[in-house]
């Protein structure tokens, strides 16, 4: 009924910067600056990602910089401290990564972020070969799309199609991302199903459903 979902594909950013594995430790600290990323894929072979390398994964070469952790904290934290030794991307790496495939929607790349804790994720095809990279930032380009935009789509992804014989008489107006349905139609059981069709459009924000139709006889 309503128009294909927009996709991790279609928001992606495809120029993405990546490390190989025997990446050093500055070079890795430098092409994040550089680059102003928090977060970078390591790709080997043909582009296959086998890891990621954060922020987080370089700041116990700095925590532990000054002082030797004790017995207990090196048993407490064997992944942080074993990290502050490491020189490469291979020993600092996050792995197996948290990836996502081109045609995931959005709402799954956002629930994935969100489950994981992470802001980016490298994006994938089925072989693991790199793709693109999609961000919190990404995600949001969705309602960026103009008010001309989304009350176009409603109409055609969702008015048209549910009321084509008083199609006509529903006016849609969108305002900052806010869609207004207003109107009588023939089959009163349709609104609550036009309401939440125009709430998945990418891009509106809220939906104010005015819609009635001529009470039974």
């Amino acid at each position: 009924m309503t128009s294909t979902p927009y996709t991790v594909a279609d928001v992606m950013t495809t120029k993405v910067v990546a490390v190989t594995p025997s990446t050093g430790f500055k070079d890795i600290a430098t092409a994040m600056e550089r680059w102003k990323v928090t977060a970078l894929p390591v790709i080997e072979g043909e582009g296959r990602v086998v890891g990621v390398v954060s922020e987080a994964d370089l700041l116990p070469k700095e925590e532990f910089h000054e002082h030797r952790p004790g017995l207990i904290e090196q048993m407490r934290r064997l992944g942080d401290t074993a990290k502050a030794g490491s020189t490469t991307a291979e020993t600092m790496m996050t792995t197996p990564a948290v990836t996502i495939r081109p045609d995931a929607t959005l709402p799954q790349a956002a629930r994935l972020m969100a489950e994981r804790h992470i802001k980016r994720l490298p994006v994938v095809d089925g072989d693991g070969t790199l793709k693109g990279i999609v961000s919190r930032a990404d995600l949001l380009k969705v309602f960026l799309r103009t008010d001309e935009e989304l009350s176009a789509e409603v109409r055609r992804t969702v008015i048209d199609r549910l009321f084509p014989l008083s199609h006509e008489a529903v006016k849609v107006t969108v305002a900052q991302g806010i869609a207004t349905l207003t109107g009588q139609v023939r089959d009163g059981n349709l609104i609550p199903l036009a309401e939440r069709l125009t709430r998945s459009v990418e891009g509106v924000v809220d939906v104010h459903c005015r819609l009635d139709a001529p009470a039974e006889a």
